[in-house]
């Protein structure tokens, strides 16, 4: 049996362009054996630039595409929801009610959220297996990839990490489905901390973060490790999914079988992986 993957994305710009092309090319090789059922974008042709070069990437592709303006779907009620969680949560609901019955007649055993900017709502998540790419090991750091970059700079971690995880009604807190580890303490690294630790003595992190933001060195070095390993996890987590060696059932997580009460580490598969590129 095939095994069906969806995608949905905004496809706002490269990043998300790049996340296709790269499980595009590994299926191609037959390193992951599934098929992309699908492609839904929150954005139709011609609302920007970056999701134009999207929707023809998908056409190019010969994929299945599926469009539905998240912008133009009741635009004054979305706009009274900026101002109100209660009429946010009612025009997600509705808007994902409306992506559903668009999905109808695609299959899929899970769907990757790969650059969506939307949150997706409670009904969505109990009727699809969605999953996600966070940026941080489990039991670290939530919020974007800055907020934890700049917590982990806090709090001094010497490790972080890359998950994927499943998609619930809470944001960013679904169970962690498999993970790998980096280290932020090596000869490489160890100046930029020292460097920080001299900075901290003279001033505040907070106005670290105000004055150098992204352009800080520690942070950029942190970015890094991480982003190197984002790609390879997804692939390799779908690569485990499409063999079946992991699934979802009734929203656990089932090893060779067994309801898995831990995340599956990929630490050495990713870092073999990264080894070989480089």
């Amino acid at each position: 049996m095939v095994y069906n993957i969806g995608w949905f994305s905004t496809g706002r710009g490269p990043g998300s362009r790049n996340l296709l092309k790269t499980i595009m090319d590994t299926i191609a090789r037959g390193d992951i054996k599934a098929h992309i059922s699908f492609v839904f974008c929150s954005r139709e042709k011609g609302e920007a630039e970056g999701s134009d070069l999207y929707i023809q990437m998908i056409k190019d592709y010969g994929l299945s595409l599926i469009t539905f303006s998240a912008s133009n779907f009741k635009a004054d009620m979305r706009k009274q929801g900026m101002h109100n969680p209660d009429i946010m949560k009612q025009w997600r609901l509705e808007y994902d009610r409306e992506v559903m019955t668009r999905l109808a007649s695609y299959p899929s055993q899970i769907i990757v959220l790969a650059g969506y900017m939307l949150i997706v709502g409670e009904e969505m998540c109990e009727k699809h297996d969605l999953i996600n790419l966070h940026p941080a090991a489990p039991g670290g750091p939530a919020g974007t990839w800055q907020e934890v970059i700049w917590k982990l700079i806090e709090h001094r971690a010497q490790e972080s990490g890359v998950m994927m995880h499943l998609v619930t009604k809470e944001l960013d807190k679904g169970p962690p489905l498999t993970y790998c580890t980096f280290s932020l303490r090596d000869a490489l690294i160890n100046p930029l901390w020292e460097r920080h630790e001299q900075k901290v003595k003279e001033k505040h992190l907070d106005l670290i973060i105000k004055e150098e933001g992204e352009t800080n060195r520690l942070f950029q070095a942190i970015r890094k490790r991480g982003v190197e390993r984002e790609l390879p996890l997804m692939v390799q987590t779908l690569k485990i999914f499409a063999e079946e060696t992991i699934s979802i059932q009734d929203k656990k997580v089932i090893v060779d079988g067994k309801v898995f009460q831990e995340p599956y580490c990929l630490t050495d598969a990713i870092e073999g992986s990264i080894k070989n590129i480089m």
